[in-house]
């Protein structure tokens, strides 16, 4: 209540003179000012909205402002970043769709090319083995013939002569084919080596070109957002300085002048006279006593007597009785 009730002269930036009653009413039991500072609390708390209405042409209300288009300009900028962010994933969408599909191409050509190395190596060894193996059977076949030059019949030995021809064709066929097929992988691996040289090439060719286009897209990007700091803490400097031009005692003087009832508090109660009072005064009949005040008490012995002018008296005739 020291809060409220301080002091009553009239002041400019105290929220007393709302408590004041409205038209300076001596009605003690008046809790218009009061009730107006609660309302106006409870407002304040309760609905933002309101109390800025409220404060119209204070300077929190224009702070309020500043702040509310500050947020919306950086909430759109930030939208707009937001589409800027998916313009450059569909670029990299399709810059990276495009190296795939002319990555492909090249690694097609390459899945053949190994694919008919392999083939060719894998004859080249088989046939590498056959050769071989014909030889051994060369070799035996000439043993055989020498170890059995005097212990066998003509017969015997002009079949051992039979196998040994045999086994020497066969040795010349196998070993053609093993030629053929190393050649054969000759010209594969030569192949391969040249196409794989390409190969090479055409991918760091594309990997160069990722490097550098990815290199570029983060740079954008990290530009992008450091741009959009700049302009964010631009627009919250602006809130800073309205918020450095609002004025608490100006606000408060505008509340107070808006709801203001009076600049004088309630007068006190002071005690009146029934016979001092009451000869001018209409009567009023079952008036209810005002909230929180009592029925009178008992009537207080005049100090008057009936000598003295202000004695109560009713044309002339004496209330008191000697």
């Amino acid at each position: 209540m020291d809060f409220f009730w301080s002091s009553f002269v009239p002041l400019e930036k105290t929220f007393c003179k709302v408590m004041a009653p409205q038209m300076q009413s001596t009605d003690l039991t008046s809790t218009a000012g009061y009730d107006s500072i609660i309302q106006h609390l409870n407002d304040g708390r309760k609905n933002c909205k309101e109390y800025e209405d409220f404060l119209k042409e204070s300077t929190l209300k224009k702070a309020l402002e500043v702040f509310k288009q500050r947020i919306d300009s950086v909430g759109q900028s930030h939208i707009q970043l937001a589409q800027s962010f998916r313009e450059e994933a569909r670029k990299m969408e399709d810059f990276r769709e495009k190296q795939k599909l002319h990555r492909k191409k090249i690694e097609l050509i390459m899945e053949a090319i190994h694919k008919n190395r392999n083939l060719q190596y894998k004859k080249t060894v088989e046939s590498k083995r056959l050769y071989e193996q014909r030889c051994r059977d060369k070799d035996e076949a000439e043993q055989a013939v020498h170890r059995s030059a005097n212990l066998v019949t003509q017969k015997q030995q002009e079949k051992l002569f039979m196998k040994l021809a045999q086994t020497k064709s066969t040795l010349e066929d196998s070993d053609r084919a093993y030629q053929q097929n190393v050649n054969m992988l000759e010209k594969i691996r030569e192949e391969w080596k040249n196409e794989h040289i390409k190969a090479c090439e055409f991918f760091e060719t594309q990997e160069c070109e990722r490097i550098s286009y990815f290199r570029n897209a983060l740079w954008v990007h990290v530009n992008q957002l450091s741009q959009e700091c700049v302009q964010s803490d631009e627009k919250y400097e602006e809130i800073r300085r309205s918020l450095e031009m609002c004025n608490i005692d100006k606000d408060i003087e505008f509340f107070v002048n808006y709801r203001k009832m009076g600049n004088m508090p309630p007068a006190p109660v002071v005690y009146e006279n029934y016979y001092n009072t009451s000869r001018n005064a209409t009567p009023v009949r079952n008036q209810a006593p005002p909230p929180g005040i009592g029925r009178r008490g008992p009537l207080p012995i005049p100090t008057s007597g009936p000598s003295d002018p202000d004695y109560a008296t009713v044309d002339g005739y004496s209330l008191v009785h000697h």
